[in-house]
């Protein structure tokens, strides 16, 4: 039998720490710890340079067919970020777990040098972190943005 993870929802300071990285998976969900960290955060006055309900946030939301007050209103409910994940699956647009998975999977791997809407803005912020853009992925420059800020 497996043990059961259950992981509270604690302050994060994100003045001092980084959120969760994107890749972390809740519920199946990409960005989703690193939406709850940073909704905690916005709550708490402590969210620092990142922003909650941002660009990052609004792709989960769309996916979900969720508000940011509605997710919002889950993290001020729940306490654990696994509650907060079988709340994603179960709110908004119901999705399978093969849909969660092929979305989660394709943000993962996006590559915005490759896409002319967004390349110039992500290859200029890959060079500043010292990146290549044409080898990162989104995922990369915020894991690579989080850890030159710790």
């Amino acid at each position: 039998m497996s043990a059961v993870i259950i992981t509270p929802i604690l302050p994060r300071n994100l003045t001092r720490q980084s959120p969760h990285s994107p890749r972390e998976r809740l519920g199946g969900f990409v960005i989703a710890a690193r939406a709850v960290d940073k909704c905690r955060a916005s709550l708490d006055g402590t969210v620092g340079d990142y922003q909650f309900d941002g660009p990052l946030d609004k792709m989960l939301f769309e996916f979900k067919e969720i508000s940011a007050e509605q997710f919002k209103s889950a993290v001020q409910s729940l306490s654990t970020y696994e509650e907060v994940g079988r709340w994603l699956q179960a709110s908004g647009q119901l999705k399978t777990l093969k849909e969660i998975k092929t979305w989660s999977d394709s943000i993962e791997a996006l590559r915005p040098a490759h896409d002319p809407e967004h390349a110039l803005e992500f290859s200029e912020e890959c060079r500043r972190i010292g990146l290549n853009p044409l080898k990162s992925s989104l995922f990369d420059l915020l894991e690579a943005d989080d850890r030159a800020a710790s």
